[in-house]
């Protein structure tokens, strides 16, 4: 005797739903509880432009402070200076920060004329260019379930001009 096709049905119902059910208990537990992500401004290195935008290399140190390794598929970023939007950048690049252990990841970043301008005209009113605040907002683009989102902020401090009476002033003047 066959089975009856709605108990076929049944049956075939209850073992997706019990797939379903190992699945997401499997999804929550890569949820446990984790410690972020450190991701710190690492350094500027200028590229070549085209037209009126300046590009950079942005580095990025990335720390994982978990006994999990982290893996990525590209990242999105934005960096404001002293409150202003000043570059964007987004790379392709996909790689492995390890457990307990930390990356340098390098994303071409762009600057527009706009954002200069911008940045001129907000500095024009700054006392001076030590100390200028910035943020930079971005994600790392991660697996099935989701991306890993980071923010770091501090203060940019520009080297500061020699006195005009130092020996060194004078040699470089005097000729």
């Amino acid at each position: 005797m066959h089975p009856q096709p709605s108990r076929l049905f049944a049956l075939g119902l209850r073992a997706l739903l019990g797939a379903l059910l190992l699945f997401s208990l499997g999804a929550c537990s890569s949820f446990s509880a984790r410690d972020p992500l450190r991701i710190d401004l690492a350094g500027l290195e200028p590229l070549p432009g085209q037209g009126l935008e300046v590009r950079f290399m942005l580095k990025l140190r990335v720390q994982n402070p978990n006994d999990v390794a982290v893996d990525y598929r590209g990242i999105a970023l934005e960096l404001e200076v002293n409150n202003q939007p000043l570059a964007s950048g987004v790379s392709d690049q996909s790689g492995q920060v390890p457990r307990f252990g930390e990356s340098l990841l390098s994303v071409p970043v762009s600057i527009s004329a706009f954002a200069a301008m911008r940045q001129a005209w907000a500095a024009a009113g700054y006392q001076s260019a030590q100390g200028l605040p910035y943020t930079l907002r971005g994600k790392l683009a991660g697996n099935l379930f989701g991306s890993e989102r980071f923010s770091d902020s501090g203060t940019l401090n520009w080297p500061a001009p020699l006195p005009r009476k130092t020996p060194e002033y004078s040699a470089w003047h005097n000729g």
